[in-house]
């Protein structure tokens, strides 16, 4: 670097010299020291103590050069907001980089790191972290400390395990630790709350990891690892999944619960070894890239596969139509499945007040199952993910108890008086089912205040749903409802969550704006002309509002 570089705050410029009619307001050298400086694809092997001669630089970027060491004279700049060092052949960074504490953007990809300083979470400024393409083996735990980190790139070096106090950078919102060596994500990673981009490609993970708290995460991609099986309840956790890419994994099957990935845009499920998808897979209604090929599936034919997510998508939901069991669905185990087979856990009985047999394709609860509660008090019952075909005669015995049931992704087709007499119920899952009605019986269920009835055959709003002064959450989605009542509707005070998405509503009375204790009114993919999509896309408040404003005077 040319030494009168270092010195363009100090010495006055040639031209300066040569012209000396410079009024003062020309004589710009004396005005501003020098902010930015850009070396960057050069041939610099070696940068000069003298940089700490520019105290205001708010940037320097030096990437691209041939440099294997950083002068210490860095720590000087206490002004410095970016450092771009990426792209040469650094082996280590120096400590008085540690010092700078207005440093927001720090680069160092594409060198020789093998580690990295203890103290780096000194840098408490720090936005924006890249150490990609380096050859790191582990994260300096100081990396907690980084609380305003918004960006964290890892990808690319030779991590065997990710540090589990990474969880406490609670402003994350995109990580990336594509190609390493890892083989388990920590549970804490699971609680950082900002996250939206999660990036575990090439690694060796076998499972997909749990996210229950990252309610904003709004890609994965974790292709290219061994992951062998998609475990429903991770799925459900993940609500706000617009991506998720999953290819050249070892996944077998596709659980039904994917359909609560009801904002998922793109699935890529390409080259692993599924045999058969759920039907209900066509119902996402947000999905316009599905990939699948290089899969044994055997329920669809591979000229399909060709033709695009639309065309899939429609002979998906085409084969949902079709009752009985699909030929993707392994053939219901018999009413005379032993109770050894039950395996009935007493503990979560016990303990959790938990009764379940969920999962199990079985058409019809075991005995052995309700003889293992006893006197016991249950709480939670959860029977999903069977082949019932009606509600299981013996709930009736829990009714002091119960408050909360799932009956979700069976095949019940009706609903018995038995279930009329639990009437402490507060929670009652009936999704996945072929439900038509609802008696008006349930009008005897005075605590119950959710209902989930997506995905079932629902021509019209079930009326004694207005007839539960206490329901605040009716999960409609997913049926072919065609009108609703906005007088009776208003009537139901305690409301505060209508989901009618994917229904047959051709017309939405303006009185609906009246209900104006709804927080959360969802319509989208319903074949109504007004509101529009615009106005939809304004949230619940800004309908409301449209909608009153339609009111005829």
């Amino acid at each position: 670097v040319p030494e009168h570089v270092w010195r363009i705050n100090l010495d006055t410029p040639e031209e300066a010299q040569q012209n000396l009619s410079f009024g003062a307001a020309d004589r710009w050298w004396e005005q501003t020291d020098l902010t930015r400086l850009i070396l960057a694809s050069n041939k610099l092997q070696s940068l000069s103590e003298d940089v700490q001669l520019l105290p205001a630089l708010t940037l320097l970027d030096v990437h691209d050069n041939q440099l294997t060491s950083l002068p210490s004279a860095l720590g000087q700049l206490e002004n410095l907001q970016k450092l771009d060092v990426s792209h040469n052949k650094l082996r280590s960074l120096p400590e008085e980089l540690l010092q700078l504490p207005r440093l927001r953007s720090l680069l160092v990809q594409h060198n020789e790191l093998s580690q990295l300083p203890e103290g780096l979470g000194q840098l408490l400024s720090l936005e924006e972290l890249d150490v990609s393409n380096n050859q790191l083996t582990a994260i300096p735990p100081s990396f907690a400390l980084l609380e305003n980190v918004v960006r964290l790139n890892l990808a690319c070096n030779q991590l065997k395990e990710l540090p589990a106090d990474l969880s406490a950078m609670k402003s994350l919102r995109q990580l990336d630790c594509t190609k390493n060596y890892l083989e388990t994500v920590p549970p804490k990673l699971a609680t950082m709350a900002s996250l939206e981009q999660l990036y575990l490609r090439k690694n060796k993970l076998r499972s997909l990891p749990e996210f229950p708290s990252c309610k904003l995460l709004k890609e994965l991609h974790a292709g290219e690892n061994q992951i062998e099986m998609l475990n429903a309840e991770n799925l459900k956790q993940l609500s706000s999944l617009c991506v998720l890419e999953l290819r050249d994994n070892k996944i077998k099957a596709v659980p039904e619960e994917i359909t609560v990935l009801q904002k998922l845009e793109r699935l890529d499920l390409a080259n692993n070894d599924i045999s058969r998808l759920p039907y209900t897979l066509g119902n996402l209604p947000q999905l316009k890239f599905l990939a699948l090929e290089g899969n044994p599936l055997r329920t669809i034919r591979r000229d399909l596969l060709q033709k695009g997510t639309q065309e899939l998508l429609k002979y998906l939901r085409s084969k949902i139509q079709d009752d009985g069991p699909g030929p993707n669905e392994e053939p219901p185990v018999t009413a005379m499945t032993l109770p050894s087979q039950s395996k009935v856990n007493i503990h979560a009985i016990t303990t959790l007040k938990l009764l379940e047999y969920s999962d199990k394709q079985a058409a019809e609860i075991p005995e052995a199952v309700f003889d293992a509660v006893g006197a016991n008090p249950v709480a939670t019952v959860n029977f999903s993910k069977n082949q019932l075909r009606e509600i299981p005669p013996r709930l009736v015995e829990l009714k002091d108890s119960v408050c909360d049931v799932s009956l979700g992704f069976n095949k019940i087709s009706s609903i018995s008086s038995e279930l009329c007499l639990l009437q402490k119920l507060t929670h009652l899952d009936l999704r996945n089912n072929v439900l038509t009605a609802l008696p008006e019986e349930m009008e005897a269920l005075k605590k119950l205040h959710t209902i989930n009835l997506a995905f079932n055959r629902f021509k019209v709003f079930p009326s004694v749903l207005y007839h539960l002064p206490a329901l605040e959450t009716i999960l409609l989605s997913n049926n072919q409802v065609g009108s609703i009542d906005p007088v009776q509707l208003k009537g139901m005070e305690k409301l505060g969550t209508l989901d009618l998405q994917n229904n047959d509503l051709l017309h939405v009375p303006p009185e609906l704006g009246n209900c104006e204790n709804l927080r959360s009114l969802l319509l989208e993919g319903n074949p109504f002309r007004t509101p529009r999509a615009a106005v939809l896309a304004k949230g619940t408040a800004a309908v409301l509002e449209y909608l009153r404003s339609r009111i005829p005077s």
